[in-house]
């Protein structure tokens, strides 16, 4: 009887490690700076087990549902900034582009400006930095996405796909709905794309894409 129950325990143990180390993979390091999550090991290591990718974009989606952007502007880019793309084709030379500092004050910058232009209708999209996250950043919880991807986009509409052409030295990490309502029969899906740059230890926010359902 003792020797049968042996194997059963270690199956318990094994299963409850994992759990754990399911759980802790985003929410223990949300709140952590982007230089302080990636102590044990170097981006290029983080490109091929995906785990410190994986914890940064993490903290960065939770930074923003909390639209504490205080936290937020710590994980962008030092020197390169970030840049906003609302509908998946990214336009480096026309898309809006911040500084850490920028994104730090978010919430106090009462500035209108021109994102690029509405689909379906061509008109200008102009709006606040805190309209444009509401609308083309956190349209939805993506803290709970369904499905993501590292390096890879989950569903693409008729908008050219180009991220991995115009950031050809970052890795991405794609936090997709593929449809919000069935009924909808996926005219409704909509993703973020978190593009970063791995730079010594840390990886840093370098682009944010927002897809959705385009005409």
């Amino acid at each position: 009887m003792k020797r049968a129950a042996i194997p059963l325990i270690l199956l318990l143990c094994g299963f409850a490690l994992g759990l754990l180390c399911s759980v802790s993979l985003r929410h223990p390091a949300a709140s952590t700076p982007a230089a302080a999550i990636q102590k044990e090991e170097t981006p290029e290591e983080s490109a091929l087990n995906t785990t410190g990718l994986l914890r940064t974009a993490a903290s960065v989606t939770d930074a923003i549902q909390a639209q504490d952007y205080e936290t937020l502007s710590t994980y962008v880019h030092p020197t390169r900034g970030v840049t906003f793309t609302p509908y998946s084709t990214v336009d480096l030379q026309h898309d809006q582009h911040f500084t850490s500092q920028q994104i730090k004050d978010l919430s106090t910058d009462t500035n209108t400006y021109t994102w690029g232009y509405e689909d379906g209708r061509g008109e200008p999209i102009q709006m606040t930095m805190t309209e444009y996250f509401a609308r083309f950043v956190f349209d939805a919880d993506y803290t709970q996405a369904p499905q993501v991807g590292v390096d890879q986009i989950i569903v693409s509409g008729n908008a050219l796909e180009n991220l991995t052409e115009a950031y050809p030295d970052c890795h991405f990490v794609d936090f997709c709905y593929p449809s919000r309502d069935p009924a909808n029969e996926g005219l409704d899906w909509c993703s973020l794309k978190l593009v970063f740059a791995g730079e010594e230890s840390s990886w840093y926010l370098v682009g944010v894409v927002h897809g959705e359902w385009t005409i």
